[in-house]
């Protein structure tokens, strides 16, 4: 199907994350492209999340996640986080975790990850922006290269949900 907004789109210059989230003890994962920087005093970052994702709730209450950032080589790692899977299956199961800061898992095979809290979120149309202060991070592969969103194809099947054309604004 060719749809020049979607080719457009493809463009954009995005990494892939993993996100880890908590709430007590209960934790998860997904993965995420539209993670940004918004501010350097204090380091910020954003996120973007559908607050119909099974891991929402768990952001949103516990008010503390991390962003994993993956390598070039871990395409596999982002589609294992990245597609829906059965309510009662954990992604996370086999995966070697840590805990950051504020109790939210990191990736031990992340390129580097950011733990954040809560600043701040707001509706954007079908999604959330959630805006976390930086507290910590490390980068744990010093020589690897980020995974960049294009070379992910469309394993997250994103590609359906963009429209045929522009609508007037």
């Amino acid at each position: 199907m060719d749809n020049p907004i979607l080719d457009l789109f493809r463009k954009l210059t995005l990494g892939v994350y993993v996100i880890g989230v908590t709430d007590g003890c209960t934790r998860d994962a997904f993965t995420a492209a539209s993670v940004t920087q918004v501010s350097y005093r204090p380091l910020l970052l954003s996120l973007a999340i559908n607050p119909q994702h099974a891991s929402y709730p768990l952001l949103s209450a516990g008010r503390t996640w991390t962003v994993n950032v993956l390598s070039s080589s871990q395409t596999e790692l982002a589609r294992r986080f990245g597609t829906e899977s059965p309510p009662d299956s954990n992604k996370m199961a086999g995966m070697s975790w840590g805990t950051g800061k504020l109790g939210a898992p990191f990736l031990i095979s992340a390129l580097a990850y950011f733990d954040c809290k809560l600043f701040c979120e707001f509706p954007a149309g079908d999604h959330r922006i959630v805006v976390g202060s930086v507290v910590n991070g490390k980068v744990l592969a010093t020589h690897a290269q980020p995974l960049d969103y294009a070379r992910t194809g469309n394993m997250d099947r994103s590609s359906g949900l963009y429209p045929a054309e522009f609508e007037p604004v």
